[in-house]
C-alpha cells in the first residue's frame, strides 16, 4: 500500500510541475508549452526509474 501512495503522490507532484510551469511561463505559447512538458515528463520519469523503481538495498 505504501508504494502505491508514494507513486500516486510523485505523480501528483508531476502534475503540479506541469501545470505550474504552463501558468507560469507558456501560458500563450502552445509550441514551447508542449515541449516543455514532454521535458518535464521525460526528467520525472528518469529520476523515477533510475531512483525510485528499483530501489539499491545495501548487500551486507
Amino acid at each position: 500500500m505504501g508504494t502505491k501512495m508514494s507513486a500516486a503522490f510523485y505523480v501528483i507532484v508531476m502534475i503540479a510541475v506541469v501545470v505550474g510551469a504552463d501558468v507560469l511561463f507558456f501560458r500563450h505559447h502552445f509550441v514551447e508549452r508542449l515541449i516543455a512538458n514532454i521535458a518535464i515528463v521525460v526528467v520525472f520519469a528518469t529520476f523515477y526509474i533510475i531512483f525510485l523503481k528499483h530501489p539499491r538495498t545495501s548487500s551486507k
